[in-house]
């Protein structure tokens, strides 16, 4: 008579425990977020380089098979000043957004367009016939006016940048229905049928937050090279956790200009009814999931006011206080 050595199969059963146990966290979150609308806008070291780009669309594919109907915003910062370095033009910020003259307009089309999104949709549909790329000209996605930036009192013209002044979902809605994944170039068609230039290059975490409140999105990421907005920075590297709409708009006036147009895209879409917006950290691989289906998180979460909350929750939300 033989007999078998349970001590290989015990070793196995306490290897895949934790995964089991790591499945059981995310499944309240995987629950309420079930059949929601997620914007994520992609941007920072997350965009240049390769392991997190791969990550990025496993997270995006994984949301997307999780039930989720996730709609991607990218920008194209690094590789647009490299193409303009290329062609001599220099490239110039005010404000923490693009000085966009009409030859560097034509360079943004060209790389977010045809280099940046076409890169990032083959990356998604290495998992499958998911995504499909669109910038914001397509089908009227988004409209957009001429926008001046406010530096140090003065209103300064910055070229080609636009706000957006409308945005049609119908084109992105039937790629979700359909069970798509749209990938959105941060590019927007003039509201002025007179404007011979016809387009603007728009903000992408504006974008974002624009198509966010336009979709009833459940939440608005945006990845950025932060752990997240900083209680005290540069005297403290302390991440606050989560905040209120009312909280935020009290500190935007002391941001560093990088990140103002990320919170000011966060308040507007908590404003315009997207129930959280967040800001996480893209240097760290899977960090989507991180934020979505853990206890803990990463990054700082903004809430509307009134939303019973939790700094550790994470917006678990329903009967938390804090």
């Amino acid at each position: 008579m033989t007999t078998t050595d349970p001590a290989p199969v015990t070793a196995r059963r306490h290897t895949a425990l934790p995964k089991a146990r790591i499945l059981i966290e995310a499944l309240p979150w995987l629950t309420r977020h079930h059949g929601k609308t997620v914007v994520i806008k992609f941007g920072g070291n997350a965009m240049v380089d390769d392991e997190l780009k791969a990550a990025f669309a496993q997270d995006v594919v994984f949301l997307r098979h999780a039930g989720l109907r996730p709609v991607v915003v990218h920008g194209g910062g690094p590789q647009i000043s490299a193409q303009l370095d290329r062609f001599g033009l220099a490239s110039e910020f005010k404000a923490g957004l693009r000085v966009t003259s009409p030859e560097a307009m034509d360079v943004v089309r060209m790389v977010l367009a045809g280099q940046v999104q076409r890169e990032l949709v083959g990356l998604l549909n290495r998992h499958g016939p998911f995504a499909v790329g669109m910038t914001g000209e397509d089908a009227h996605l988004m409209t957009a006016t001429k926008r001046y930036a406010d530096l140090d009192g003065e209103r300064v013209d910055l070229g080609r940048v636009g706000e957006v002044t409308g945005i049609d979902t119908g084109a992105v809605r039937a790629l979700l229905e359909d069970g798509r994944i749209p990938v959105i170039s941060s590019i927007a068609r003039s509201s002025d049928d007179g404007d011979d230039n016809g387009v603007y290059n728009i903000n992408a975490d504006t974008a974002a937050a624009a198509l966010a409140a336009a979709l009833g999105a459940e939440t608005l990421m945006v990845l950025t090279d932060v752990e997240g907005l900083y209680a005290d920075w540069p005297h403290s590297d302390e991440v606050i956790s989560c905040l209120t709409e009312s909280e935020l708009e009290k500190l935007l006036p002391d941001l560093a200009s990088g990140m103002v147009p990320k919170m000011e895209g966060c308040l507007h879409a908590v404003r315009h009814g997207v129930r959280t917006a967040r800001v996480i950290d893209g240097r760290v691989q899977h960090s989507i999931l991180l934020e979505i289906f853990t206890d803990e998180g990463i990054g700082t979460m903004v809430v509307p006011d009134g939303t019973a909350r939790n700094d550790r929750a994470r917006g678990a939300g329903e009967g938390k206080t804090g």
